[in-house]
């Protein structure tokens, strides 16, 4: 009898991990890549929702700009292009109308990171769109409505 129980619950317990697997299986995993990257590389000044208000503030000359009101401030409108270029750097000249760029030109970083070791990227430039327009896109969704 107690044989029976024992095996009883190991077929339950198959049972249930077989179906565990099966759902598993059909619910697709989700990564957000440009959240991703502005929790690595923006959050720390702009703050987790973009208001400027991150831990590292304090310590900027300069305190950084209030990302959840780009659009706002741009007659309602993202300003992809803008933005595009102020994350990117690479074209925009060190001095700026306020003195030189107090933000990291993170095309140069991406392409850095995309020509190190141990996965050297063949077309580095690819690397760093994908992650510029990963973080344009989540930009863009951390507007205030």
């Amino acid at each position: 009898m107690a044989g029976h129980r024992i095996e009883t619950r190991i077929a339950c317990g198959l049972l249930l991990g077989t179906c565990w697997a099966a759902a598993a299986a059909q619910t697709p995993l989700r990564v957000d890549a440009g959240k991703l990257e502005y929790d690595a590389h923006c959050a720390s000044c702009h703050g987790p929702a973009g208001a400027g208000n991150g831990e590292l503030r304090r310590f900027l000359t300069v305190p950084p700009s209030d990302l959840s009101t780009l659009a706002r401030r741009n007659g309602g409108a993202f300003p992809n292009q803008l933005v595009w270029e102020v994350i990117d750097g690479r074209s925009a000249s060190e001095i700026g109308p306020h003195g030189p760029r107090t933000m990291p030109v993170w095309g140069q970083r991406f392409r850095q990171a995309a020509l190190q070791p141990p996965v050297t990227a063949a077309e580095p430039e690819w690397t760093v769109r994908n992650r510029s327009v990963a973080l344009l896109d989540y930009l863009s969704r951390l507007q205030q409505k």
